[in-house]
C-alpha cells in the first residue's frame, strides 16, 4: 500500500507540473528534458534544391560538433535535429512540430524562397527566431518581412548589385540587350525583376524572358528562342540543378553570346564540369576566401568529406556559429533577448575579412561578396578548383550597406 500510495503522489505531482507548464505554454516533455539544447534545421534534401541542401546539412552539422566540443551553449550540449523541408506546406508542418513538440529554441536553415516564408509564419506565431540560410528572395525581407526572421544569405538585390559592378567593368550592361532565364517560382520572378530594375536604370533593355519549370532538363527551345533574338547577354536567373542542366546544354549549342548569372551556388558549377563552366557570377562566399576562419572552416571539412565546401555549406555552417555565440553572450536562449542583441548591431566572424552584422530594420546580414570567372585551362589544382575568386564587394573602403537594397527599394515593416 506504500509503493501504491507514493507511485500515486508522484503521478499527481507529475500531472500537477505538467499542468502548470500547459498553462506557460510550455510542452512537458520539452521542460523535462534540461540536459540538451535543441536546434531545428530544415533545409531541401530533394528535388532541384537537393544538392545545395546536402551541403548545408554537412556545413551545420561540422558547426554543431565544434560548438560541442568547445563547451556548448551556456553550458548544455547542442543536439541538432534536421529534416527536408520538401516544400512549402511540409515545411509549415516540420516547423510547427518542431517547435511545439521537439521543444527547438529556433529554426535555421532552407533555400526555397517559399519555403522559407512558410517557415518565417510559423516561427512568429511561435515567437521563435528563424534564420535563413539560402533563400534569396528581396520580398522575404520586404514585404514578407517580420520580427522573428533573419538572413545570413544574401537577398538578390546583393547578389545583383555585386555583379552588376563587374558587368558595367566589361561593358555588357549600358545600350545591351539581356536575354533572361528565369526559374519559375517565388526566387526567380524576384530576381529577374530587381535584375530588370538594375538594367533599366543602368541604360540597358530587355531582349526576351522565358520562365523555365524547376523540373525542366531540356533547355533546346530556350537555346533556339536565344539564338533567334540575338541578344548581347544571356542572364541565368535560374536556381539549383537548372544552373548545371543549362551550363551543360549551352556549352553545347556552342551559343556565341556572353553569358552571366544573377543566382549561383559553386556546387551546381562543380556539377557542370570546368568544360562547361562559362562567365562571371556572384556568391557570397568561396573555399578560397582568405581569412584564418575561413582557412580552419575548410581545413575541417576537407577532413571530413574529401571535398571543399561550397557556399550553402558555409552559409549554414556560420548561422549555427552565429546563434551559439549570441546565447553565450547573453546566457539565455530566449528568442527576443537573441533579438534585441542582433539589433543592436552585435557583430560575428562570418569568415571573412570584414565581420558581419544585421541590420536592425529588415535584419539582413550586411557582408561581402564575391564574383567568379573560369580559371585559365591548366590553372585548376583539382577537379574543384576551376573557379576564380575575384575581388570582395564592397572595397574595403566602402560601406558594407551599399549593395544591399534600400528602404524604399525594399520597404519592411517588422511585425
Amino acid at each position: 500500500m506504500k509503493e501504491t500510495s507514493k507511485s500515486r503522489r508522484q503521478l499527481l505531482q507529475a500531472g500537477s507540473a505538467a499542468g502548470a507548464m500547459a498553462l506557460l505554454g510550455l510542452p512537458a516533455i520539452v521542460q523535462a528534458q534540461t540536459d540538451k539544447i535543441r536546434i531545428g534545421h530544415l533545409t531541401p534534401l530533394t528535388g532541384f534544391l537537393g544538392p545545395l541542401g546536402e551541403y548545408g546539412t554537412m556545413g551545420i552539422k561540422q558547426a554543431v560538433d565544434e560548438i560541442n566540443k568547445a563547451g556548448g551553449i551556456t553550458g548544455l550540449q547542442v543536439e541538432l535535429l534536421t529534416e527536408d523541408s520538401v516544400n512549402p506546406a511540409t515545411a509549415a508542418s516540420k516547423a510547427q512540430r518542431m517547435f511545439e513538440r521537439d521543444g527547438v529554441m529556433c529554426l535555421l536553415g532552407e533555400i526555397n524562397s517559399a519555403s522559407g516564408l512558410a517557415i518565417s509564419q510559423v516561427a512568429l506565431r511561435n515567437k521563435k527566431i528563424f534564420i535563413n540560410t539560402g533563400g534569396n528572395s528581396d520580398e522575404l525581407r520586404g514585404k514578407s518581412c517580420n520580427k522573428f526572421m533573419f538572413h545570413v544569405e544574401c537577398a538578390n538585390s546583393m547578389y545583383v548589385n555585386t555583379l552588376g559592378r563587374a558587368l558595367l567593368q566589361q561593358g555588357m550592361v549600358k545600350g545591351k540587350s539581356w536575354y533572361f532565364l528565369t526559374a519559375d517560382y517565388a526566387f526567380g520572378h524576384d530576381l529577374t525583376r530587381v535584375a530588370s530594375r538594375f538594367l533599366a536604370a543602368q541604360g540597358g533593355k530587355i531582349a526576351g524572358e522565358d520562365k523555365v519549370p524547376t523540373d525542366a532538363t531540356d533547355y533546346s527551345a530556350y537555346m533556339l528562342k536565344i539564338r533567334q533574338a540575338k541578344p548581347d547577354v544571356v542572364i541565368s536567373n535560374l536556381a539549383g540543378t537548372q544552373i548545371t542542366s543549362f551550363m551543360k546544354q549551352y556549352s553545347e549549342y556552342g551559343l556565341p553570346f556572353p553569358i552571366a548569372g544573377f543566382g549561383f551556388d559553386t556546387a551546381l558549377a562543380w556539377g557542370a564540369g570546368a568544360d562547361n563552366f562559362l562567365g562571371t557570377w556572384p556568391v557570397p562566399w568561396h573555399h578560397d576566401v582568405d581569412s584564418p576562419s575561413s582557412k580552419a572552416f575548410v581545413a575541417e571539412f576537407v577532413k571530413r568529406h574529401g571535398k571543399p565546401p561550397e557556399n550553402q555549406a558555409w552559409g549554414d555552417y556560420t548561422v549555427m556559429k552565429i546563434m551559439a555565440q549570441a546565447m553565450n553572450d547573453l546566457k539565455s536562449t530566449d528568442s527576443m533577448k537573441v533579438i534585441e542583441h542582433f539589433e543592436k548591431g552585435a557583430q560575428f566572424d562570418i569568415l571573412k575579412s570584414r565581420p558581419g552584422y544585421f541590420r536592425s530594420w529588415d535584419h539582413q546580414l550586411m557582408q561581402q561578396m564575391y564574383t567568379l570567372t573560369p580559371k585559365k585551362k591548366g590553372a585548376a589544382r583539382d577537379k574543384w578548383d576551376f573557379l576564380q575568386l575575384g575581388a570582395t564587394v564592397p572595397n574595403a573602403d566602402e560601406s558594407l550597406e551599399i549593395i544591399a537594397p534600400t528602404r524604399e527599394e525594399n520597404p519592411c515593416n517588422l511585425t
